[in-house]
């Protein structure tokens, strides 16, 4: 695992990101975002469709690059990160293949890095222990439900033991009770892993929930608006009854009014923009 205690997990400085246009001007998904994460922090990245806060997430993975500013990652470049295997990621659909098991979908990125097959079952295990699932390791994905695959996705991620995780939107095609089970999931996996989370959604009671921090950003060209405060106490002493506190819906309502705020802003926005570019 990375030693984390000397850099931030993430460090976002002055990033901006114009997508180019068949016809007139590019789209310019981000302006000027600038955001540190620190070890072991979760910080969730909210805001209105467009907004780029999943354009800001493949940044960081190196999916993308900027077109100015810097990202590091524990102190290394985005693309050198990623060749290191510095964080995991995971998506809204799980992305398992079908003919592998639980435990091959796990293997693969240790398999594909050349850990020895013993190794390879024996993290395999950990990792189906932690989410959950030992009854379902010679399952194959047409077995598992919606949530168990999410599950499965996730242990993948941190296949490698990444001190970063970069999430988007993974349980957003879930409905709300799976939703919710698969959130106390993932605070516990995080209290025992203490890796950072960087997390994409769309959910004002998701975010706060989860999160020690909610970035809420404006309507394109995407930029930080505010950033909440969530203080909810640390990852292992978030359970259900949290979504009762009164400290919890008092962040809701703080993200929730910056939200509203945004849309107010953004009603009268030029949506002009090239068709075929996307900025989520």
């Amino acid at each position: 695992m990375t030693n984390t205690t000397s850099v931030p997990a993430v460090d976002v400085h002055s990033v901006s990101r114009i997508f180019a246009a068949r016809k007139g001007p590019g789209v310019t998904a981000l302006d000027d975002v600038s955001l540190t994460v620190a070890p072991g922090e979760f910080v969730s990245l909210i805001g209105p469709s467009g907004c780029g806060k999943s354009t800001l997430l493949r940044l960081v993975a190196d999916l993308d690059v900027p077109t100015s500013g810097s990202i590091e990652v524990f102190g290394k470049p985005a693309r050198r990160a990623r060749i290191d295997q510095s964080y995991g990621i995971a998506f809204q659909q799980a992305g398992l293949l079908p003919w592998r098991t639980v435990a091959g979908n796990i293997e693969l990125p240790l398999e594909l890095h050349g850990v020895g097959k013993a190794a390879r079952r024996g993290r395999a295990a950990e990792l189906i222990a932690l989410v959950g699932l030992s009854d379902f390791a010679s399952h194959y994905p047409d077995q598992l439900s919606g949530g168990m695959q999410q599950r499965v996705a996730i242990a993948r991620s941190l296949a490698e033991s990444p001190s970063l995780l970069l999430m988007d939107e993974p349980f957003g095609a879930l409905d709300e009770m799976t939703r919710e089970r698969m959130q106390n999931e993932l605070v516990r996996i995080c209290a025992e892993t203490q890796a950072a989370v960087v997390f994409v959604t769309h959910s004002i009671p998701e975010a706060v929930f989860l999160s020690n921090r909610v970035v809420v950003m404006s309507p394109r060209p995407g930029r930080i608006r505010s950033i909440v405060s969530v203080g909810l106490g640390d990852m292992s002493g978030r359970g259900e009854d949290l979504r009762e506190d009164e400290g919890f819906f008092r962040s809701l309502s703080e993200v929730r009014d910056l939200l509203h705020g945004d849309e107010a802003a953004g009603a009268g926005h030029n949506q002009a923009g090239a068709r075929g570019v996307e900025t989520r």
